[in-house]
């Protein structure tokens, strides 16, 4: 029997749109539970005392972790080429804003198609940086959360969490010594993908061979471990972009509660949801607050209040930085769709 190319365009059109209409859902749901038993009078009062000199520091430094990204950036990509500053920045705001307007995160891409352009580079070539760039985040935001565990009493499914995540860390670092380890006795470059077995097995064969590859070479530098130091003002100033906003709302909690609210958000905000995490953002940030025995009316209207003065600037600088780029972002995505599908032998 032969395949129906019909049937499957439908079924390929199907998925994504599940999980998109589920996602929404989700970001429904939570928002109608965050927003159940609010008091709207106290609401509008809270908000309307905002310290505006805490909050512009708040987007100050949530503005200065996004120029450490791009300042880590530019160092993993070393073994590429040389980006200044402020092309690995613009890229990482075009890739933000795409996340904040589109479902599933595809701005990792858009940020990716950008630096290889720049640097005349092959697409995937880019992608191993990113994956360092997402294990250095994951040590420093296990070891951020370990401290913050020391200093002040966690929930036990908080503390459940942070076990894990401290376990998928390990695993991490683990596989990505083993590939340093590869590269330096010569196997990886020696490997050679199969060409039999099913397609799909062979493309993703393919793909993970690239991405170790490219792992590998980034982790034989120095460069790698000042990387790594420059993620802990990634995090840093994330943390402190968040608990300055927190204390111009007028929530006096501490530094490490403040903290502690901020990783809740993120780790719970890190499964791909709807865009800009609308609704699950508000859900981990009020239910983050309520633990250290904030109400939920005031957890509420600081969950809005914080989720606009740190998304809008993003939004706007991200604008900015696509337009700089002399492309439309539709455009962006079309060449990524083809690019991608060249690579990975789909043509």
């Amino acid at each position: 029997m032969t395949d129906n190319p019909k049937s499957d365009g439908r079924k390929s059109k199907t998925g994504p749109l599940i999980r998109r209409i589920l996602g929404y859902l989700i970001g429904l749901a939570c928002l109608i539970w965050v927003f159940h038993d609010v008091h709207l009078e106290k609401l509008l009062f809270q908000a309307g005392r905002l310290v505006w000199l805490l909050i512009l520091a708040g987007v100050f430094f949530d503005i200065a972790s996004y120029a450490s990204q791009g300042w880590r950036w530019a160092i993993l990509l070393r073994p590429l080429g040389v980006l200044p500053l402020i092309k690995t920045t613009q890229a990482i705001y075009a890739g933000l804003f795409t996340n904040e307007i589109l479902p599933l995160r595809i701005g990792e891409f858009v940020r990716s198609y950008l630096v290889s352009r720049w640097l005349k580079k092959d697409f995937m070539s880019v992608l191993p940086s990113i994956a360092v760039e997402r294990m250095q985040d994951g040590i420093w935001l296990a070891l951020g959360i370990g401290l913050v565990a020391l200093l002040i009493r966690l929930p036990k499914q908080l503390a459940e969490a942070v076990d894990i995540l401290g376990i998928i860390v390990i695993c991490g670092i683990a596989l990505f010594i083993y590939l340093v380890i590869r590269s330096k006795r010569g196997v990886s470059k020696n490997v050679v993908v199969s060409s039999s077995g099913p397609r799909v097995l062979r493309i993703v064969k393919s793909f993970l061979h690239k991405l170790a590859e490219g792992i590998s070479e980034i982790g034989s530098t120095r460069d790698f471990y000042f990387a790594l130091l420059i993620s802990s003002l990634v995090l840093i100033f994330q943390i402190l972009a968040f608990w300055l906003v927190m204390r111009g709302y007028d929530l006096n909690l501490s530094l490490w509660k403040g903290a502690a609210v901020m990783m809740i958000v993120h780790l719970g905000t890190t499964i791909p949801s709807v865009p800009s995490n609308l609704g699950t953002y508000q859900f981990f940030c009020v239910v983050g607050l309520m633990i250290f025995g904030v109400d939920k009316t005031t957890a509420t209207g600081f969950s809005v209040i914080v989720f606009v003065v740190l998304t809008v600037p993003l939004w706007v600088i991200g604008l900015v930085a696509i337009n700089q780029t002399g492309m439309k972002l539709k455009d962006i995505r079309v060449e990524i769709s083809r690019r991608f599908s060249r690579k990975l032998n789909f043509e």
